[in-house]
């Protein structure tokens, strides 16, 4: 199976493209999808979606798995990941796909066996679960990763309700 595991964002949003079998994963692709500062909020969105739509196109994943939001200080960056977040779904849901939704607890817990890993030891468990040579940058797809191993974790009931 593959799967596409989405960081959300506006600025940078982090994607990993993972295939899975019998409990092993082949990385087929990290990076970003990256939007310039001062590009009106709008055109920003476009480039997301034409940015993740093109990445649907090239993998056709089986899952796609994003991250829940959580934020607790800046009301308006909220906002607007969450209207980049909704792109992200429309994209996937236009697509067929069902969106598996992951807090970073949960992504935690699946890659490291423990809900409260400190970001750097969330790192190096998704580069020994993938056999990178290095952690993967920037942050944002490193993350991505995570959370397309977190989906491959769960994916067999998240399949099965997909009816994929």
């Amino acid at each position: 199976m593959t799967v596409l595991g989405i960081d959300p964002g506006y600025a940078l949003v982090g994607y990993g493209a993972v295939q899975y079998d019998n409990n092993h994963f082949r990385v087929l692709e990290y990076g970003v999808i990256s939007t310039q500062a001062g590009t009106p909020f709008p055109r920003r969105l476009e480039e997301i979606y034409l940015g993740l739509r093109a990445l649907l196109l090239k993998f056709r994943p089986d899952g796609f798995a994003m991250e829940k939001l959580f934020f607790n200080t800046n009301t308006k960056t909220a906002i607007d990941v969450a209207q980049a977040r909704g792109v992200l779904t429309l994209a996937a849901q236009l697509e067929g796909l069902a969106v598996g939704e992951y807090t970073p607890l949960q992504v935690k817990q699946s890659v490291c066996g423990y809900g409260r890993a400190e970001k750097k030891q969330v790192q190096e468990m998704t580069r020994l679960l993938l056999n990178l040579p290095s952690i993967p940058r920037p942050d944002d797809a490193a993350d991505a990763l995570a959370v397309a191993i977190c989906h491959c974790h769960t994916s067999g009931s998240l399949m099965n309700a997909a009816g994929r």
